[in-house]
């Protein structure tokens, strides 16, 4: 691990414009994708501004009816919060998945956005990486590509993004709150986060520099069953090779977003309003133009016989 310098921010501004003062500075908190990151000296930071300081853990009722959640709220207790159990239970389900209880007990929810889309090249610093060196290569395209994106990809990369918590923030339609280094605020809806790959994987949220998560919003409920299915290849908590996250309503219809085989979560307006057709007909529409490796293949159809599982069972009550 490279030498650092540290500080304690004591103010969600303060922390920002700190950040975007300090070339090489990041924001830490539960860092527990940061410092595995950094002692390989794939990420390495010249400067850490440690934010654990400020009041941003709580989880609160807005006026419209949904929730805020503060940016350090931990996934333990996100996921243990009666209220999100009670209605928003996509979201319980999908914390409960994404990482063991320890794990859970230090990762944040501002932490969880943003750690880093990765497949096991970037962790090969012997293999040209764009996300780790701009323009050096993928070394995905043409190597071992079992676990990799279908959908979204680009010639540059075709990492999938490992959250679970964030697919079920882009099935609830929820809403990122920050603060910029010059105080000013802003709201970005979280499809709008993540972006895909093009041709600077590197850049993988809409941040700008300095730019500190403070909470994420829910909507008010929606009702309907809420389910989260997982595929992966071991029980232990490993990333998904793909997952569906989904809210089905009495009348049939609902939403449905996708893990595990995209850049970011994966939500397709077309496949939500498929919902009433039956699994097949969402299932066309959220793999629309799928570009899958010999490899990766599989993941089409194990996408469309988890959907159809996940969308029967919700429709049993």
């Amino acid at each position: 691990m490279k030498a650092f310098t540290y500080q304690r921010a004591q103010s969600p501004a303060e922390a920002a414009a700190a950040a975007a003062r300090t070339p090489g500075a990041r924001f830490i908190a539960g860092g527990t994708n940061l410092l595995d990151l950094m002692k390989l000296e794939i990420e390495t930071p010249a400067h850490l501004i440690d934010v654990n300081g400020l009041a941003l853990d709580q989880i609160e009722a807005t006026p419209g009816g949904g929730l805020r959640i503060g940016a350090l709220v931990r996934n333990t207790d996100l996921a243990a919060d009666p209220r999100v159990r009670r209605d928003y239970a996509v979201l319980s389900r999908a914390l409960l998945a994404g990482a063991s209880a320890q794990l859970r007990n230090k990762a944040t929810t501002a932490g969880n956005l943003l750690q880093r889309t990765r497949c096991p090249y970037f962790y090969d610093t012997n293999q040209p990486c764009n996300k780790r060196d701009p323009g050096s290569g993928c070394s995905a395209i043409g190597g071992y590509s079992r676990n990799h994106a279908i959908l979204g990809a680009s010639e540059a990369c075709i990492a999938t993004h490992p959250s679970d918590m964030a697919v079920a923030m882009a099935l609830l339609d929820a809403t990122v709150e920050t603060v910029k280094p010059d105080g000013a605020t802003r709201t970005i809806p979280i499809a709008d986060f993540h972006r895909l790959p093009g041709n600077t994987p590197h850049i993988e949220h809409a941040l700008t520099q300095g730019e500190l998560i403070t909470a994420v919003t829910l909507p008010k409920p929606s009702g309907g069953v809420h389910i989260y299915r997982k595929v992966r290849d071991r029980a232990s908590y490993a990333f998904a090779l793909i997952s569906v996250a989904a809210i089905v309503q009495p009348d049939g219809g609902g939403r449905v977003a996708l893990g595990g085989v995209a850049h970011k979560p994966w939500r397709m307006p077309a496949a939500d309003a498929s919902m009433a057709q039956g699994a097949p007909a969402v299932a066309e529409r959220l793999l629309a133009g799928a570009r899958p490796s010999a490899e990766s293949a599989y993941k089409i159809t194990l996408v469309q016989r988890t959907l159809a599982a996940v969308l029967a069972d919700a429709r049993k009550g």
